[in-house]
């Protein structure tokens, strides 16, 4: 996981079971984003989904970004922390989608702290290298703050 993962230079049958995959386990841990290499898979692959529906991305880059935003964030690879994080508020993506299209993703608020959080995975980054602080999480729901 500390390790920059390698691009996918097919969008292949393949690449389309690995994202049902990642989508499958993310929902299954009750995660909002999830990146390859958090399942021991080098590849620049993302799933999300902040409740507007999954968002599959391959290859993804930062186009953009602007303002910001502190909150809380966990992570399904180190479920006992959470960390408070500064991001961007807004963002935009390139990637491939399953059929290997360009597509681009606009987003602001949670869906940007969520995807610059998963593309960070894709570069070996933690949440923990980058928080103002970091705190168990039965210690942050004693004090009712809210962890995405």
């Amino acid at each position: 996981m500390r390790q920059k993962a390698a691009p996918v230079r097919k969008v292949n049958r393949e690449t389309r079971n690995l994202l049902k995959q990642m989508a499958e386990t993310m929902y299954a841990s009750g995660g909002i984003g999830l990146a390859a290499p958090q399942i021991g898979i080098s590849k620049r692959i993302v799933v999300a989904d902040v409740g507007k529906g999954l968002i599959e991305l391959i290859n993804p880059q930062l186009l953009y970004q602007e303002g910001k935003q502190i909150g809380f964030e966990g992570c399904l690879s180190i479920p006992e922390l959470v960390g408070e994080v500064e991001r961007s508020q807004s963002v935009r993506i390139t990637a491939r989608d399953a059929h290997g299209h360009q597509i681009w993703v606009d987003g602001d608020g949670l869906l940007a702290r969520c995807l610059l959080h998963e593309i960070d995975h894709l570069d070996g980054i933690l949440f923990t290298d980058l928080a103002l602080r970091v705190i168990e999480r039965d210690k942050i729901k004693e004090d009712n703050h809210e962890v995405v």
